[in-house]
């Protein structure tokens, strides 16, 4: 039998794609790392149908791995007589749970058969929200910035993980940086939020993220106008 890592978006029960839908209601059983993928999942499948995993917040090697296989146990044992679907925020390839899962998967149930379904990743949806358009030709880096991390070197980039807003914002913008956060974005939990002010976000939050471009970056984007004409279309 197979198990399904799928995608559930950001939060917003309505951004699971139509394949993930169809595949939720398929399978015997829906295994979730978390209390806000088991919610976004309930919109789609009975409670009685989904399953808990322990993925503890964590850097203790040990105590990860040991987790990790545990899980890795539960879901190949089911696999082996049903179609299981293991959910997580996001993409399943974007920094997300099921990495953990599916190399624990292959190391040890390699006779698990894997399928990924993608999902609306957190990054894209906050490019949405905040009405950045990354045009053709433009460069942009992901990079965590946990603990007030303050990543440089990139004209454009998105960071998650932005635990320390205030710190993270002063150092970006002493390295000649506009930044803009956005806080659970297109979540059902929680308030969202979109803002320039760091001390609005001074409460932490794992689910924070920020868009940060070089002051003064000058674009060259193609648009329908041409030199020469006017707006009635004469030269």
């Amino acid at each position: 039998m197979t198990v399904y890592g799928i995608g559930l978006g950001p939060g917003d029960a309505d951004l699971v794609t139509v394949k993930g839908k169809r595949l939720l209601e398929s399978v015997d059983v829906v295994y979730s790392p978390g209390r806000l993928s088991r919610t976004v999942a309930l919109n789609h499948v009975p409670e009685e149908r989904i399953g808990d995993l322990d993925f503890p917040m964590t850097r203790d090697p040990d105590e990860l791995r040991r987790a990790w296989k545990e899980a890795a146990a539960e879901v190949a044992e089911r696999a082996a007589s049903d179609d299981i679907a293991f959910v997580t925020l996001g993409d399943p390839n974007v920094y997300s749970t099921f990495g953990h899962l599916r190399r624990t998967l292959d190391a040890f149930h390699p006779e698990i058969e894997l399928e990924v379904v993608p999902g609306v990743s957190a990054m894209t949806a906050f490019a949405t929200a905040l009405g950045v358009e990354i045009e053709s030709g433009t460069g942009l880096a992901l990079r965590e910035a946990a603990n007030g991390a303050v990543p440089t070197g990139p004209d454009r980039m998105i960071l998650f993980k932005v635990t320390d807003a205030p710190a993270t914002y002063e150092g970006l913008t002493e390295a000649g940086y506009d930044v803009k956060f956005g806080r659970r974005l297109f979540m059902e939990q929680g308030e969202t939020l979109v803002t320039s002010d760091p001390e609005e976000l001074e409460e932490r939050d794992y689910y924070t993220l920020a868009y940060a471009e070089r002051a003064g970056l000058e674009r060259d984007v193609a648009t329908a106008e041409f030199d020469g004409v006017d707006s009635e279309g004469s030269v």
